[in-house]
């Protein structure tokens, strides 16, 4: 398994882009690597966008965001495109990531997988990947009943106590949630514990992602 390092070592502030359909698809598909990348990087600042949020659902994102980028400089947009809905308004979807490009630069992007089963999804990663050509893209993945899951390129190993905080934050912030069948604590840390299986990681935990383009300087 060959490993790279955090590109980011000096004391340059790191933009990171989190975008996700729905209130809780960046916790679930990246949450873990997020905090990592906090504990790590000395200068770190997160754009934080959803855009499917409405009543209990934005004020769970919110506190979400809130337990994930606590002590770190952070700018949040939550949309309220309708659930399940996004392909079908995607001009002024389109229109949003034209706004976002206009404000942020970032040096590494998170989305979601391009063939996710979930249409919302799809699209705000064919959005992420045609706005935003030049940037580094991680795709992240999300369990679901469709059983869409792959084989990622690109993997983070996390120490267990990481994912455990990572499973914690989920079930604090997402209490509309915890009823529900496939939002289960095995489940979140059974993938990323297959993952770690995959990458060899020592702690046996890791994060996994899809890596379309990447150049190494």
């Amino acid at each position: 398994m060959i490993g790279l390092s955090l590109p980011y070592e000096g004391t340059d502030q790191v933009n990171v882009l989190c975008l996700g359909a729905h209130s809780d698809d960046i916790e679930i598909g990246c949450g873990g690597t997020l905090l990592y990348l906090k504990r790590n990087l000395p200068r770190l600042k997160f754009h934080w966008v959803v855009f499917s949020t409405s009543g209990i659902r934005a004020q769970e994102a919110a506190k979400a965001v809130e337990l994930f980028t606590a002590d770190r400089e952070r700018e949040v947009v939550l949309e309220s495109y309708r659930d399940g809905f996004l392909p079908y308004c995607g001009g002024d979807l389109k229109d949003a990531f034209e706004a976002l490009k206009g404000k942020v630069n970032p040096d590494l992007i998170f989305t979601h997988w391009r063939n996710d089963a979930h249409q919302d999804h799809r699209l705000v990663s064919e959005l992420t990947w045609s706005t935003f050509r030049n940037h580094l893209i991680l795709e992240y993945e999300i369990p679901k009943y469709d059983g869409d899951l792959s084989q990622p390129n690109l993997f983070v190993p996390l120490e267990a106590k990481l994912c455990e905080q990572k499973v914690d934050y989920l079930f604090e912030a997402f209490e509309s949630q915890s009823a529900k069948r496939w939002f289960d604590r095995q489940t979140f840390l059974g993938l990323m514990r297959i993952r770690g299986m995959e990458s060899n990681s020592s702690s046996g935990y890791a994060e996994a992602f899809y890596c379309r383009k990447v150049t190494v300087k």
